[in-house]
């Protein structure tokens, strides 16, 4: 009878508290035409960087590598300041407002810079008189790439977890708009990089570097444009303070009653009580209380020394914190495994994308027509950066495809609104991922083979044959990036999700670091002992790059092995798996919640 009453009294309460109301499939276009706009004007400017500076602002290589490597890592790594910071205290859409206008005056700059002469060196002849960049011009430049980073810092943890709170979690309907929205967020994105690889870049380097920037500037603007005008009908969620200050109370009333037991009540008390204040305005889903990581309930124990507020809260919140609280920093200890197998699976979007397949596309025979100017110079060559544009197509066309089509056959199969689990979608790409790492190390041992045998530094090889393998990694980005972007969204507490997105960029980084550490090693190691000679040789005919591939291959397969292990053991939020009931009394009971949680 109480317990009907509690129940109905709550329902009284929430039912008194004002429901936000989902627009849903109608803040699309908004939301949607933002990021596609977004990440045209981003993607445009940052691309082409490196030849930017060392072509217009006569930087040395090494100087321009090493800016535009500070700045992406600067850029990823804001993005957990600036999760933070909107989850604490601006909240998603000022901190998307703020960050949109910060980065349409970055790229500004940038325009600037290339529009009037006397914010860049003169260009360098013939000779070797080239003139370095003069100390106002590099504080110009600086200036813009700081405000790039801000932008960066709160567009890419927020505007994720912006167009998902416009979904209702709660229905059905709204179940499936998330996830859809998770594929067509990667859709424009990849949408977004074939125009800059193509377009954009081309007009940079063949036409104007002004009109070349200021395309992308433009683009910003009318992303921060699009965004506003929807202001009207968005869901804004406000912030409820620090959640990361929540996660240190935990830790810290843990540590505190680390001597209490959980099997047996206090002496004053006939049965254990554990704290489960629930406040009725939390925007936070109420989590059952697990079993899972056992010590962090003991920060739940009420003891004599712990007090309530009237409002039922914790007059003490080091000492004392709430089921809830614990609860969700479980649910970031939880995803803490997933998040490192993550970074492991990056390495194939870093060396793919980003290092060896351009080096591969360089010594083949990149001519449209096969057979045609061999070594002869005749004919139209495609440029080797641009063949990483065939993964971009390939997410391009599967995920329109895979959300139109194969999740309806797969939710009539498996009764989930989503087809498969989150956890499966990630794993599917990553033995995609060992594949694509075989395939590649084979497609290198026959260019490498044809090479040899004909005597030439360029192979007779068609370049065409690159084209199964950056297939493949892209099937690979579309299960798995998308899968991790959603299972962040979704397993983090709900007023920590820019923090949850902010995991995406902050793991791309530090496979970024890794890559460059692997590739490294394998260099000095193999230059020094291997009985083959270097592996990753300046002339990848004198190396073994195919001996790499199945070296990343390897490390795929030991993550996908670890990451199986992970998704075993691992508790969806919310799930019913492992669950305790927190009011325990009676002798009875209270064996029951020794079993359970026993230490």
């Amino acid at each position: 009878m109480a317990s009907s009453m509690e129940k109905t009294q709550k329902d009284v309460i929430a039912d008194e508290l004002p429901k936000p109301n989902y627009r849903g499939i109608k803040a699309m276009p908004y939301i949607i035409g933002n990021e596609t706009f977004e990440k045209l004007g981003t993607i445009g400017t940052t691309t082409n960087l490196l030849v930017y500076l060392t072509t217009v602002f006569n930087l040395s290589s090494i100087t321009s590598t090493n800016l535009v490597n500070i700045f992406n890592g600067s850029a990823n790594f804001a993005t957990l300041i600036g999760a933070f910071l909107a989850d604490t205290y601006f909240g998603r859409y000022a901190a998307l407002g703020f960050s949109s206008v910060a980065s349409f005056l970055g790229m500004l700059v940038l325009t600037l810079t290339a529009a009037i002469s006397e914010l860049h060196p003169p260009h360098c002849g013939t000779g070797n008189d080239c003139v370095r960049p003069s100390a106002g011009q590099l504080v110009f430049l600086l200036g813009g790439f700081g405000l790039l980073v801000l932008g960066a810092g709160g567009i890419r943890p927020c505007n994720l977890a912006f167009g998902a709170d416009q979904f209702n979690p709660e229905t059905e309907s709204g179940k499936r708009g998330i996830s859809s929205f998770f594929n067509w967020y990667y859709f424009t994105f990849n949408f977004a990089m074939m125009i800059s690889l193509t377009f954009i870049v081309y007009v940079q380097s063949n036409i104007n570097w002004a009109i070349g920037l200021a395309i992308p500037a433009f683009l910003m603007f009318l992303s921060t444009s699009v965004f506003f005008i929807g202001t009207k009908i968005y869901v804004v969620v406000k912030p409820e303070g620090s959640p990361m200050l929540n996660v240190v109370q935990v830790i810290v009333a843990a540590a505190k009653k680390r001597h209490l037991q959980l099997q047996l009540p206090l002496p004053h008390q006939s049965r254990l009580v554990l704290f489960d204040y629930f406040p009725t305005k939390s925007i936070n889903s109420k989590l059952p209380c697990t079993d899972q990581f056992r010590f962090l309930n003991k920060a739940a124990i009420i003891t004599e020394q712990d007090e309530i507020k009237t409002d039922g809260s914790a007059a003490k919140p080091w000492q004392l914190s709430s089921l809830q609280q614990v609860e969700q920093v479980k649910c970031i200890i939880r995803i803490i495994p997933i998040w490192f197998s993550g970074i492991i699976y990056y390495l194939i979007v870093v060396i793919m994308q980003q290092n060896y397949v351009v080096f591969q596309a360089l010594q083949l025979d990149r001519h449209m027509i096969t057979g045609k100017g061999k070594g002869n110079g005749n004919g139209f060559q495609v440029p080797a950066a641009s063949t990483a544009i065939f993964t971009m197509i390939t997410v391009t066309i599967w995920l329109p495809f895979y959300d139109r089509v194969i999740i309806p056959n797969l939710r009539k199969l498996t009764g989930k609104e989503a087809g498969i689990t989150v956890l499966q979608k990630i794993g599917f790409g990553m033995a995609i991922s060992i594949i694509t790492m075989i395939v590649s190390g084979v497609v290198e041992e026959k260019r490498r083979s044809l090479a040899l045998g004909s005597g030439r530094y360029i192979s007779p090889m068609s370049w065409t044959w690159l084209v199964p393998q950056l297939t493949l990694a892209g099937l690979s980005e579309a299960f798995s990036l998308v899968g991790l972007v959603e299972f962040y969204y979704k397993q983090v507490p709900e007023n920590m999700r820019s923090i949850g997105a902010a995991f995406l960029f902050c793991g791309l980084a530090i496979s970024s670091y890794l890559g460059s550490f692997i590739i490294s090693t394998v260099d000095k190691v193999t230059a020094r002992s291997a009985p083959t000679g270097n592996w990753l040789a300046q002339d990848l005919n004198k190396g073994r790059l195919d001996y790499f591939y199945y070296l990343i291959a390897g490390l795929e397969l030991v993550n996908f092995i670890y990451f199986l292990a992970c998704a075993k053991w691992y508790k969806y939020k919310g799930s019913d798996q492992g669950n305790i009931n927190p009011n325990v009394g009676g002798s009875e009971s209270e064996g029951r919640l020794s079993e359970k949680l026993g230490v």
